[in-house]
């Protein structure tokens, strides 16, 4: 498993791992520790691409001079 620090990537890199550490655990061969620390990471992950996906939208309504607009979520979590 890759242990590149959760702070320096990129959103695609993060959301990547996190589907490989899903793929994994689905998979059933990890053993009880490594689910366990492979859990702990994913979630990390989780918290680091909804934070991105947060500051997306902050940067998106910046650019809309400041005028609200609602943000299609499910558009931002296509890419």
């Amino acid at each position: 498993m890759d242990q590149t620090p959760i702070a320096d990537m990129k959103f695609e890199t993060a959301l990547a791992e996190l589907e490989a550490i899903v793929s994994g655990m689905e998979g059933g061969q990890l053993e009880l520790d490594a689910s366990i620390a492979a859990h702990q990471r994913g979630m990390a992950l989780i918290r680091h691409c909804q934070q991105q996906l947060t500051h997306a939208e902050e940067q998106i309504r910046m650019l809309e001079n400041g005028e609200f607009k609602e943000v299609d979520r499910n558009t931002l979590e296509a890419q």
